[in-house]
């Protein structure tokens, strides 16, 4: 980046821009833009009126390309982060329609079509899977069902008062599992907010900050399935955040601390003890056999320089 201070992170200049739909960009993260446009990939991943636009915004600059002069010597299996049923799908719930989607079973068996409402695109950070959450309009139950495993998903025409129905139907049921807590970041690591933020970034939250305090908290909403990630998260940020609220959280941790006590403190601090009363038992001894040894010897050096009277 030829100016280090073009763009500096700061939640509350951010927070305005995103309120006014204002984006900042720097020349660094155009360069970006610029080699991503010219991946192979984006045909596929992005609309051609989406990728015109785009290259509007980076087409007068004269930026390096970030990928000039590198070349990768070794890595892991790269895997596909766009899937090709993301467009189709986004287009349906984009139209506010029904769908008719075909799936198949773990062990390959391909079920009946069945009619729905598509309700929501995730991309889990820890599988590395695109899942679609969807409304099955037959069994009025809420499914989640990876893309690899849905062979074709088509859009059905429905009335705008059964998609209303539907979808509320389906929100109830989405979101009635889902716990809430509210993790504080301790005031001496707020410079480490990015950091702090990324690893809750898989979760959808909500960051306040109290001036007075200056303090940040963020509101986290996740399911059941997930709480052992947010507890995993919590223990990698270790002394940086605080469970403020959230009972089951606050619980998981002190038995997090407690367990580590009894490996690492308690038997430690009891052995010591039962190590330092041997010790101290020891040299008692040892200070008795020595006095005993200096008494005997002092008695033969007595005997042996009597003067006879």
């Amino acid at each position: 980046m030829n100016n280090p201070f073009e763009k500096i992170f700061n939640y509350q200049l951010s927070s305005r821009l995103e309120e006014t739909g204002v984006y900042t960009l720097t020349s660094q993260e155009r360069s970006w833009l610029k080699s991503m446009l010219e991946h192979p990939a984006a045909r596929e991943a992005l609309e051609p009126r989406t990728i015109a636009k785009l290259q509007e915004c980076v087409l007068d600059d004269e930026t390096s390309n970030l990928l000039d002069g590198l070349e990768q010597k070794a890595g892991s299996l790269e895997t596909q982060i766009f899937h090709p049923l993301l467009s189709p799908i986004r287009r349906i719930l984009r139209n506010r329609q029904g769908m008719t989607i075909q799936c198949r079973t773990k062990k390959g068996k391909l079920n009946e079509p069945q009619p729905g409402i598509p309700y929501k695109l995730e991309y889990s950070m820890v599988k590395r899977e695109w899942y679609l959450h969807w409304y099955n309009s037959s069994t009025r139950s809420i499914l989640h069902t990876r893309l690899c495993h849905i062979v074709s998903v088509e859009q059905s025409r429905v009335s705008r008062t059964s998609y209303e129905e539907q979808t509320v139907r389906a929100q109830k049921l989405f979101e009635a599992p889902r716990h809430e807590a509210v993790v504080e970041v301790i005031r001496t690591f707020n410079a480490e907010l990015t950091r702090i933020l990324h690893a809750f970034s898989c979760f959808d939250k909500r960051v306040e900050f109290d001036e007075e305090e200056r303090t940040y908290r963020i509101h986290l909403t996740f399911t059941d399935s997930e709480g052992q990630f947010v507890l995993t998260k919590l223990r990698f940020l270790g002394k940086r955040v605080r469970v403020a609220e959230g009972n089951y959280l606050k619980y998981r941790m002190r038995e997090t601390a407690r367990k580590a006590l009894a490996l690492y403190g308690a038997d430690a601090i009891e052995t010591s003890d039962s190590d330092q009363s041997k010790a101290d038992e020891g040299s008692a001894d040892a200070q008795k056999a020595e006095q005993s040894s200096n008494s005997k010897n002092a008695a033969d050096i007595i005997a042996r320089t009597k003067i006879p009277g």
